[in-house]
C-alpha cells in the first residue's frame, strides 16, 4: 500500500483531462476514476445539489460533481498547488477551504446533498466520531471508501463480531497517520452506528471498499403488505422525557401497536425529521403493544422534529408524535390552579404510600415541558413525575407526582417548578 515513491514521481494523485484535450497523467488512471464515480448511486444530473468533497486532494471527484451541475465545497487540511492549477485551468467555482476534519462541524459549511468521504476514514484517529460528522452534514447519501482488511474474504465471515485492526506507528503503508483497518462488515456497521438509515456495499477492490450511506429509508410501497404500526409514544430513552440534546448519546424509545406475532429490528423503519434510523433493539411490552429502541440520528436541526412509523413492507401509520431537539427552555410566570390527593380528589388531605400521589394543575408551562424538567417539590422534596398532560384549551396541564411512603406527616408546602420558576406554593395536609 506504499505507493509514495510512485506518487513522488507523477506529481498528481489524480489523472485528468483538460477541455483543450490536455491529459495529466496521475497515480489514479483516468478510466479508474470515472469507473468510480459512475458507482456512486447518486443523480447523474447534480443541479440544485450541494454537494461535499471531504479530503479532495487534486480535486478530481470536485472538480467531476461540478461538471454534473453541483455546487461543490471541496475541503482538505492542507493547500494542494495542484488543486489550485486545476481550479484555475478549469475555470471552476468549487469554493476550496483548508480544514481539519473534525474542525468541520463548527466551520459554518451548512449541510450537503451529498458527501465524498473518499480514502480518509483510515487516516482518523476516531473514526465512528468522523463518520458521525459525516452523516450530521449528509441530508440524502454519503459515499465513503476505506482501506479494509479482508476484501477478499469478508464475506466468509460476514456474521461473525465485526472486527477492525488499530495501527500505533508506521504499521500500515509506513505511513504515520494511518490509524485503523476496518473489516468490510465493520465499515458497513460504523457507517449504521453512525446514524445512517440504509448502507450499501458497492466495491471490494484492491484493498478498499466503498459503501454509499443513504440518510432515507427506501421508498415506501406502492401496495402494502400488512397493516401499518400503530405508533403510541416517543421519549427520551434515559429522562422519559420529549427533549434531547444533539451534543450528547441520546436514545429514542417509541412504543407502537402491531398485529404482528413477532416483530424483528429489521422490519422496523423509524423516521425522525426526515431522516431514518435502524433500530437497536425491540420487544414486546404488553398484548399487542411492542418497545423499540433507536439512536437520535445526527443532523437534526433544533425544534420540533416529527416521528413516524411503518413496516418495510407497510405503508406509514397514520399518528406522527414529534420529539424536541435542543429546545430552550422558557418560563415567564407559572401558576398553580389546583392541588390534591390525586385518588380521592380531596384538596385538604392527601395519603402518602400506598400509591399514593399528588395531582396538580399548572398554567404557564412551556410547550417542551416533560417529566424530567417538570418539579412537583412538597417542601423540600421533589416528587417523582408519572404523568404530565397535554394542555387543555385554556394552557393548564395536569400533573401527577408520587407520594412516597415515608413523607412527613402534618401540613407541607406544595409548588411546581420549571426553567427555575416556580408556582406560589399550596398547603396540603399529609396524612
Amino acid at each position: 500500500m506504499d505507493f509514495s515513491q510512485e506518487l513522488a514521481e507523477k506529481g498528481w494523485y489524480h489523472s485528468f483531462e483538460l477541455p483543450d484535450g490536455t491529459r495529466i497523467e496521475g497515480f489514479n488512471k483516468l478510466d479508474w476514476l470515472r469507473k468510480r464515480y459512475q458507482r456512486f448511486p447518486i443523480p447523474a444530473d447534480l443541479a440544485g445539489k450541494r454537494v461535499l468533497d471531504i479530503g479532495a486532494w487534486d480535486g478530481w471527484f470536485s472538480f467531476e460533481a461540478e461538471r454534473h451541475g453541483a455546487e461543490v465545497t471541496a475541503i482538505d487540511c492542507v493547500e494542494v498547488a495542484n488543486f489550485l492549477e486545476l481550479q484555475k485551468r478549469l475555470a471552476s467555482r468549487v469554493s476550496y477551504r483548508i480544514l481539519d476534519f473534525y474542525e468541520l462541524p463548527e466551520a459554518g459549511l451548512g449541510v450537503f446533498d451529498i458527501v465524498f468521504c473518499l480514502g480518509i476514514l483510515y487516516h482518523l484517529k476516531h473514526p465512528l466520531l468522523a463518520l458521525e460528522i459525516v452523516c450530521g452534514l449528509t441530508t440524502e447519501t454519503a459515499i465513503v471508501e476505506s482501506f479494509v482488511i479482508d476484501p477478499d474474504t469478508w464475506q466468509d465471515h460476514r456474521d461473525e463480531v465485526p472486527t477492525m485492526e488499530f495501527y500505533e506507528t508506521d504499521e500500515l503503508g509506513n505511513q504515520l497517520d494511518n490509524w485503523i483497518g476496518p473489516s468490510v462488515s465493520c465499515l458497513m456497521a460504523m457507517c449504521r452506528a453512525a446514524g445512517f438509515a440504509r448502507v450499501e456495499l458497492l466495491h471490494t477492490t484492491g484493498m478498499h471498499a466503498g459503501v454509499a450511506c443513504h440518510r432515507q429509508w427506501e421508498p415506501v410501497p406502492a401496495e402494502a403488505a400488512r397493516p401499518a404500526p400503530e405508533l403510541l409514544a416517543v421519549a427520551n430513552n434515559r429522562t422519559l422525557g420529549v427533549n434531547f440534546s444533539a451534543r450528547k448519546e441520546e436514545y429514542i424509545s417509541c412504543w407502537f401497536r402491531a398485529a404482528e406475532p413477532a416483530v424483528t429490528r429489521g422490519q422496523l423503519r423509524l423516521e425522525v425529521g426526515g431522516f431514518g434510523v435502524p433500530a437497536l433493539y425491540v420487544r414486546p411490552a404488553e398484548s399487542g403493544v411492542w418497545m423499540a429502541n433507536f439512536r437520535l440520528p445526527p443532523g437534526l436541526r433544533s425544534g420540533w422534529s416529527p416521528v413516524r412509523l411503518r413496516f418495510a413492507d407497510s405503508l406509514f401509520g397514520d399518528t406522527t408524535l414529534r420529539l424536541a431537539v435542543d429546545l430552550p427552555l422558557r418560563v415567564d410566570r407559572l401558576i398553580l390552579n389546583g392541588a390534591c390527593d390525586g385518588t380521592n380528589w380531596n384538596d385538604r388531605e392527601v395519603k402518602a404510600g400506598d400509591g399514593g400521589f399528588i395531582s396538580c394543575w399548572v398554567i404557564g408551562l412551556p410547550e417542551n415541558c416533560d417529566r424530567a424538567n417538570t418539579g412537583v417539590y412538597l417542601g423540600e422534596t421533589r416528587l417523582r413525575v408519572e404523568y404530565l398532560s397535554e394542555p387543555d384549551a385554556e394552557g393548564m396541564r395536569q400533573i401527577n407526582a408520587v407520594l412516597p411512603a415515608g413523607t412527613c406527616k402534618g401540613p407541607q408546602a406544595c409548588r411546581v417548578e420549571c426553567a427555575g420558576v416556580s408556582t406560589e406554593a399550596r398547603t396540603l395536609q399529609v396524612v
